[in-house]
C-alpha cells in the first residue's frame, strides 16, 4: 500500500485548485511565454500554459507553494496539455518529455521543501494528464460520422511518452483528468499500466471524468455509472469528477460513484457556473459550504477545485474538510455492483 492509499483511509485529502486561473493573475504576454529560448519560434505561443514550466518556472513554483500553504495535500503538475497531440498546435511535439519532466521536477521540489517546513503533513505531486484536444469516439465532421481525427494507438503512444516523463520527474501519483471521452482515457490507462509493468513500479493512479451538462453524461454519452464501469478494469487510487459543473450540480453524480465503487472518490468542481463573460464568481465560503454536503453524506475522499478556484477556495474547503472523517474504503474488494 502506498503512503497516499494509507492516508486516504485516515483523512480527506485536499487537492489544489486551478492553475490557469492563477496564471491569469500574472498577465503574461507573448514575450513572457517565449522567453529568450523561444524568441524566434515560428508560431504564437501565448496561451501555451504548459510551456511556462520552462520559460517562467518561478511563477509555476509560486503557485504550487500557495496551494500547499492553503492546505493542499496534493498539487497537480502544470501538464494538462503536455502531450504531443496537443503540443502540435504550437509545433512543440519534440518538447513533450522536457515539458513534463520539468513540470514534475518543479512541483516535487516545492512539495519536498514545504514538507520539510511541516514534516507532520507530507505533500504529494499528481502528474496531470489531460484529455487532449481530439476525441477517439466521435467525429469532428458532422458530414462524416465515421471519421476520427485520432486513433487509439496514437493516443496510447502520446500518453505513454507523457506518463514516462512525469514519472522520471518524480510524481507520486498519475491523474488522468477531465475525461470527456472514455476511449481517450482508456488509452491513457493502458499506457500507464504498461509503463508500471515495464518499470516494476507500484504507482497509484487517479482518474477524473467531466459531466458536461444537465443531462448527467460525459461528452461521449456516458452516465456516471457507465463511466465508472469503463475505467474500473485496473486498480485505482480514486475515481471522480471535475470541471464543467459547480459543487452543487456535481452532487448526484458523486453519489452514484460513492455507492458503486470501493475505490476512493474525488471531486474538484468549478467555482460555480460561469457568468455571461465566462468568469467564475463563486466565493470561497460559498463553494466550501456547498462541498459540505459531500462530507455530511460521506461521498468523497479527495476534495479540490477546478476552473475559477484559487488558494482562498482551497483554504476554505480544507477548513471544512477537517471537520469530517473520510469515506470508508476497502482496498481488498472489487466493486461488486459492477
Amino acid at each position: 500500500m502506498s503512503k497516499l492509499e494509507d492516508l486516504l483511509s485516515k483523512k480527506i485529502l485536499i487537492l489544489d485548485g486551478a492553475m490557469g486561473t492563477m496564471l491569469q493573475e500574472y498577465k503574461f504576454k507573448e514575450a513572457d511565454f517565449r522567453g529568450n529560448r523561444f524568441r524566434d519560434w515560428p508560431v504564437p505561443l501565448q496561451g501555451n500554459n504548459d510551456l511556462l514550466s520552462i520559460t517562467q518556472p518561478q511563477a509555476i513554483a509560486e503557485i504550487h507553494r500557495k496551494y500547499f500553504l492553503a492546505g493542499a495535500d496534493i498539487v497537480e503538475t502544470n501538464t494538462f496539455s503536455a502531450t504531443s497531440i496537443a503540443m502540435a498546435d504550437y509545433q512543440m511535439q519534440e518538447l513533450v518529455y522536457e515539458l513534463n519532466y520539468e513540470s514534475a521536477r518543479i512541483a516535487k521540489e516545492v512539495a519536498v521543501a514545504v514538507t520539510a517546513e511541516d514534516p507532520q503533513k507530507p505533500r504529494f505531486v499528481a502528474g496531470a494528464i489531460g484529455p487532449t484536444n481530439k476525441t477517439a469516439s466521435m467525429s469532428p465532421n458532422v458530414n462524416d460520422p465515421g471519421y476520427r481525427a485520432i486513433t487509439f494507438d496514437d493516443l496510447y503512444k502520446a500518453y505513454k511518452d507523457q506518463a514516462r516523463a512525469l514519472i522520471d520527474g518524480g510524481v507520486d501519483v498519475l491523474l488522468v483528468e477531465t475525461v470527456f471521452d472514455t476511449l481517450n482515457a482508456k488509452a491513457a490507462l493502458f499506457a500507464i499500466d504498461e509503463i508500471k509493468e515495464e518499470l516494476a513500479l507500484d504507482l497509484p493512479v487517479m482518474i477524473s471524468g467531466t459531466i458536461t451538462d444537465a443531462s448527467g453524461r460525459t461528452l461521449s454519452g456516458q452516465t456516471a455509472e457507465a463511466f465508472l464501469i469503463s475505467v474500473s478494469h485496473i486498480p485505482l487510487l480514486s475515481v471522480g469528477f471535475n470541471c464543467a459543473l459547480g459543487a452543487k450540480q456535481l452532487t448526484p453524480h458523486l453519489e452514484v460513484l460513492s455507492q458503486k465503487t470501493e475505490y476512493g472518490v474525488s471531486a474538484y468542481p468549478n467555482a460555480g457556473l460561469p457568468n455571461a463573460f465566462g468568469e467564475y464568481e463563486q466565493s470561497p465560503e460559498e463553494m466550501a459550504n456547498q462541498t459540505r454536503e459531500y462530507l455530511e453524506r460521506g461521498l468523497v475522499n479527495i476534495l479540490g477545485g477546478c476552473c475559477g478556484t484559487t488558494p482562498a477556495h482551497i483554504k476554505a474547503i480544507a477548513e471544512v474538510a477537517r471537520e469530517y472523517p473520510p469515506r470508508p474504503l476497502n482496498w481488498n474488494l472489487q466493486t461488486e455492483t459492477l
